[in-house]
Order: structure tokens, then sequence, then C-alpha cells
């Protein structure tokens, strides 16, 4: 099937049917991103898929003219055109006799008895955490600006092959973080529970969330005590040795950290100076989550049979949520922001000489491009010229939900129990994040995070860089998604509105995070008119235009 807008085609990257998620790449994807989601997507998922006993080799991530398409890629007959399933009792059959659906299942059933994800947790508290911090600063160090070009292009391509891993690493915790989750929510729906009130059981899980906060707070009260007059991150450098020592921490852990986006066109949090200002000047402190009262009217609705089980399937999401929201400013943000960099520095040195009339031409450059970026003539600056005209011309489409041909689902009947159980478990983490292209909604509704509504001046953009750059305090913050380096920035909007994701999005884990009031997931959000003054309404999950005039 394919899908026409203009003059360029939209056509389905392999067999089977593929969903837009633009939650994560809005579109105008650059080579090198598409290449390391695509990859490392692919071999992180196919094993933790085959780890924990999901019936699909992987979640499979293409890119149709810069925007991002995903599938569930089946165990068997993966790259055959779909066809109707069995009937149901065929099905059932080979679900308990093939081969590999045997040894899902054996996995399956030890991954819902075993719950191995505590231990990735305790790894990633452990070993794997501290080892990336360790790997990412040792990249960081290096000073690209200082090396020769034979080191530069060596740099380059030590931080590829730190991304591929990284990038594969991303994709298999992410198995183990939201598996836990998106069992606690599925079996709260099954017990009858509104699944986003369950959700919001989760809140306080994530300390890392609201970390920067923390230290954003410590270096305003420094500020105001001081009686200064604060013009610039300089002038907070000069109210105290301790803001000083905050602020050059701050920006050590987090300045080289994409902040408005996950691919390398995005800015890192270093390249918005007035941005952190701001951010200084407008921190609050993060609320204090008390979720006992929401986790005792929870409980009060469980059947008493499945009590035990609801607390040991929310005592596990809860463990797994800080290594979900610290995974992606580990694994993808920081290294892809060290990549940045340099590249930058590679594009300002072939620019001056001629062989590119701007230095983030660089980012059209494929990873094996990019790799001889210093030594090979070759792709031309006309060329690469024409890829970035081409990359955002195709941004400004608009593609379609769908392509291919549709895959009928096997009944989850015909699966055994712990089978069917982690189906279900991928499509309550798909539908919650956003990303499966069911949640359909009237115009400026969506799932509203908090408890109190928020009346400001929306600040509307496709791109979250060009909102970050015109951001207000007191703004209503509205894009397309967030991602969680967006914590570092966040204090000095009044509220957040984004037009993609769930309730399991990391906008929403953000908002819920920082007690900033949001609605995510909103049908027609880039519509509304920039400038204009809104009202954030979590209660009722809706954004309502404010006519002044009144």
């Amino acid at each position: 099937m394919e899908s026409k807008t203009t003059d360029v085609m939209f056509v389905a990257p392999g067999p089977g049917e593929w969903t837009l998620d633009r939650s994560h790449f809005p579109g105008g994807t650059t080579p090198i991103a598409e290449s390391l989601i695509r990859d490392g997507g692919r071999r992180g998922f196919t094993k933790v898929f085959a780890e924990i006993g999901v019936p699909a080799e992987c979640l499979e991530q293409r890119f149709v003219n810069g925007f991002m398409y995903t599938r569930l890629r089946p165990l068997i007959g993966a790259d055959k055109p779909p066809r109707k399933p069995p009937p149901t009792a065929v099905l059932w059959t080979v679900a308990r006799l093939h081969p590999a659906f045997r040894s899902r299942n054996k996995q399956a059933a030890k991954t819902l008895a075993e719950r191995p994800s505590n231990k990735v947790v305790q790894r990633w508290n452990d070993e794997i955490r501290p080892g990336l911090a360790i790997r990412n600063r040792t990249l960081q160090d290096v000073n690209p600006d200082a090396l020769d070009d034979e080191a530069l292009q060596r740099h380059v391509a030590d931080l590829l092959d730190h991304l591929s891993e990284t990038y594969e690493l991303h994709f298999w915790l992410h198995g183990h973080d939201l598996g836990p989750i998106a069992r606690y929510v599925y079996r709260s729906i099954s017990f009858g529970l509104e699944p986003t009130v369950a959700i919001g059981a989760l809140a306080g899980a994530s300390p890392s969330t609201a970390r920067p906060a923390e230290t954003l707070c410590r270096i305003r009260s420094l500020v105001e005590a001081s009686g200064h007059q604060i013009r610039d991150l300089d002038d907070v450098r000069g109210v105290s040795d301790e803001s000083r020592g905050l602020l050059e921490g701050y920006l050590e852990d987090r300045g080289q950290v994409l902040t408005t986006g996950y691919d390398i066109t995005a800015f890192t949090l270093g390249e918005l100076p007035d941005l952190v200002l701001d951010s200084i000047l407008s921190a609050t402190a993060p609320p204090v989550h008390d979720v006992d009262d929401v986790i005792s009217q929870l409980r009060a609705d469980v059947p008493d049979e499945h009590l035990d089980e609801f607390d040991m399937l929310l005592s596990d999401a809860r463990n797994v949520m800080d290594m979900r929201d610290d995974n992606g400013p580990l694994t993808v943000e920081w290294p892809t922001g060290l990549l940045r960099r340099a590249l930058l520095v590679a594009g300002s040195r072939l620019a001056d000489r001629g062989r590119l009339t701007a230095a983030d031409q660089v980012f059209e450059l494929t990873p094996d491009e990019a790799r001889r970026v210093m030594s090979t003539p070759d792709p031309v600056a006309s060329e690469l010229a024409a890829r970035a005209a081409t990359r955002a011309d195709n941004s400004r489409l608009s593609p379609p939900q769908t392509l291919g041909a549709a895959e009928p689902q096997p009944p989850l009947d015909a699966l055994p129990s712990a089978l069917a159980e982690l189906v279900a478990m991928v499509q309550v983490s798909l539908k919650f994040m956003g990303m499966d292209g069911t949640m359909i909604r009237d115009p400026l509704t969506g799932t509203g995070i908090g408890v109190s509504s928020y009346v400001g001046r929306a600040r509307v953009a496709a791109s979250a860089d060009d909102a970050l750059d015109r951001l207000e305090p007191g703004d209503v913050l509205v894009v397309r998604a967030t991602s969680p380096a967006f914590n570092s920035v966040l204090a000095i909007a009044g509220a957040v509105v984004t037009a993609d994701g769930g309730a399991l999005s990391h906008a929403a884990v953000l908002a819920r995070e920082l007690g900033i009031p949001a609605v995510i997931g909103v049908s027609g959000a880039l519509s509304i008119p920039d400038g204009q003054t809104i009202e954030v309404d979590p209660v009722a999950g809706v954004v309502r235009l404010i006519d002044e005039g009144q």
C-alpha cells in the first residue's frame, strides 16, 4: 500500500503494516539518527524480546521520507506478505507445538514468575549506569577543537561506535523498564481500575527526573539571597563560590546533553544559556509526591484475591521508573550531544576551507561518510545542500498514519497464557506511550496530568528547539513531544501540551514528576495559534482557547 503527499510517495518499507510514531522523531530525521535507531532498535529489541519471551522477533523501526514507522515483526514469516490468520484451533496448536513458540512460551512463563527486571535495575544502579557515566565523561573530556584532523575523525568514529552500543542498550533496557510498567497497567485494567489513575500511583518513583530542578532551586536561592543583579550566567557565577560550583557542576553534567530532541540537529543545554538562566530564575521545587491515598483508593477497588498481586506489580513498576527515565539521557541524549559537538567542529573546519557552505551541512552525512569526514572530499557541498533541502521539505509533509497491508492480529485466547500476557503487555505499552495509532480523540482533548488548571500564553512550534528559543517564564509549552532532557528547562513553563504521546510517554512522566499541569496527545495541538491565551485543564483532559476580549 502506498500513500502520496504532494509529489512525495510514502511506501511501506517492508511487508506488513507500519504505524507512524512522531513521539521521538517528528520528521526530518538525519541519516545518522535513522541508522542508529534502525540498527540499534533491531538488535536491542531482538535481544530483549527473546530474553523475556515476547512472541515477536522485535519492534522494527524504519524511516520513510524522514518519518519513523514501527511494526511488531512476527516471529514466523515476517518477510512474507500478510495473510488472513488460520482458524483459532490451528493457531492454538501451532502456538504450543512450533519450536519458536514453545521456546518463547517457556521464557514468558519464566519472566512472569521470576520478574528479572528487578535484577536489571540492580545492575543498572551498580554497574551499567556508573559505567555509562564514566564512558560519556571520558568522551566529553576530549576537546574536539584541540584535535588535528586525523584525531578529530577518529573521535567522530569513536562516538559513532559508542552510540551504536548505547542505542542497542537503550532498547534492551526498555524491554526491562517498560515491561513491569505495562504488566502493572494491564493487570490493573483487568482488575477494573482506571488506567490513568493506576499510572498516577507511579508518581515520585523517579528521583532522577526531579534532581535537575532541585539543583536549579538551590542556585536560585543563592542568587536571591545575594541581592545581585543577574543578567547572564557569569553574574550567577559571581554570586558566590557555591553558586559557581553548582552551576559549573550542573553544566558539566548536562551541558552536552541534547535538550530539544533526540537527533543531532537538536540543541544541547549548553547551547541555550539564556534558557538556563531563565530556568534558574524561575526554578520551583518539585512537588513531594504522597501517593499513599491514591494507592489506598486503588487497593480498595482491587478484588481481595488479587491484592497481593497488585502490591507486587505496583512495587515492580515503581522500581523500574527511575531507570526508565534515566535511560534516555545516558544512552542517547548525552552521547549524541557529544557527536553533535564533534561534527560541528569538523563542519566548521570544512566550511573555512570551502568544502562546505555551512558547518551544519555535516548533519546530512551518512554514518560511513561521517567516519571519513576530514579525509574524503565527497559528498560535495552542493550534494549536502540538496539533502538538507529535501530533508527540510519532507519534514513539513503530513505523513499517513499507517503504511502497508493490515496484519490481522491472532486472538489472545489462541496463545498459551504466558504468551498472551506478554502480547497484551506490549499492546498496553504501545497504547499508553501513544505509539500504536489508536489514540484518536476529539480536537484539543488528550490525557490530563495534574489536578489544577493553568491559563497562559501558548508558545507553539513544530520543533522543540524553536519553542524553547522563544519560551518565556509562565508560557505554556506546546510541542509535538518532549524528551527526558526537557526536565532541565521545564522549570520556566507554566504548563505543557503535546500533540503526541500518552499517559506513559516522557512528557507525561516529566509533568507528573515536576508537578506541571499538562494535557498529552492533543489532537490539533500544533494548530493552536502561537501567542493565544489558553487554559490547560488536566482534570478534564482539555485545552481551551480563551477569548481575551470577553
